[in-house]
């Protein structure tokens, strides 16, 4: 790809937050971006076609944000051309009482995609790690623990360790992992909420409770850059994309995702000489007709 940011955003180091831009975009136009984004939209179809066919192995994509990043527009603009019967959307919302009544990951083993398919989870297993670090009294609903004083360093480190061998283990068994934050400026983001108030087609995006959450912007951002520094591996790295512009992000995005497809070494099934053979056998029979 002429333009290629994939490398530019793996975090394969010690990641500061403060130091990752947010508004970043290259030398690219919005125009240029946009136009780019419909060529690489056919790439990605024929590489999920690809892995369709071969079944021999699957990708897992993360996506993380906080509110109004653009995690959903961005589902929307690069898979809106897959096929959507290889592809799986998940989008986690707060746990119910019979989720809460197992492990904190016993949700997402189910939402996982199989062999030959495309996973996407809109929002993940590190809310595990985020929200419920920024509000550690959620935990409790796990019944497990008796008091937040249980929510100690042990008890995270514990946690990001069950996350590593979680993403290990799907990283062993043939799933590709790939993990995106989509990093909004704050200031960006109030621009984005306050767009969801003035304007009446985007009224249902608004939600009253999204401002307290944004009250702790800075906890948030202290808790995705430990994540991230504690999570961010080989098999399953992260990647933190610049999102103040929406079709950079998406760029961005779209790029990771076919970069990470390409080097899955995926084929086509080979057919046998007795399969060739009843192929030519077949086509006989209907030129016959």
């Amino acid at each position: 790809m002429a333009n290629n940011f994939s490398d530019d955003f793996q975090i394969k180091g010690k990641f500061s937050i403060k130091k990752a831009s947010t508004e970043y975009k290259g030398k690219l136009t919005k125009e240029e971006g946009t136009q780019i984004l419909i060529q690489e939209k056919e790439k990605l179809r024929e590489l999920q076609e690809k892995l369709y066919a071969d079944g021999s192995k699957s990708l897992l994509v993360v996506l993380q944000a906080m509110d109004a990043a653009g995690k959903d527009s961005l589902i929307e603009h690069v898979f809106g051309g897959v096929n959507p019967q290889g592809c799986n959307v998940t989008s986690f919302k707060t746990p119910s009482s019979k989720e809460y009544s197992h492990d904190f990951l016993w949700r997402h083993y189910w939402a996982l995609p199989q062999k030959g398919m495309i996973g996407i989870f809109n929002r993940s297993h590190y809310e595990s790690v985020l929200v419920c670090k920024v509000h550690p009294e959620y935990n409790l609903s796990e019944k497990t623990w008796d008091s937040v004083k249980d929510f100690d360093k042990t008890f995270w480190e514990n946690r990001y360790e069950s996350i590593r061998n979680f993403e290990k283990h799907l990283a062993q068994n043939g799933t590709t992992i790939v993990k995106i934050f989509l990093h909004i400026s704050k200031d960006e983001q109030k621009k984005r909420l306050l767009d969801r108030i003035n304007e009446q087609e985007k009224n249902w995006k608004f939600s009253a409770a999204d401002l307290p959450e944004r009250a702790l912007f800075d906890e948030y951002m202290n808790c995705y850059e430990t994540a991230i520094n504690e999570t961010s591996k080989d098999k399953a790295p992260w990647y933190v994309i610049p999102a103040d512009n929406k079709w950079f992000a998406r760029l961005s995005a779209i790029q990771i995702i076919i970069d990470t497809l390409e080097k899955m070494d995926l084929q086509f099934p080979q057919l046998s000489k007795e399969d060739k053979a009843g192929l030519d056998d077949a086509k006989k029979l209907l030129e016959s007709e």
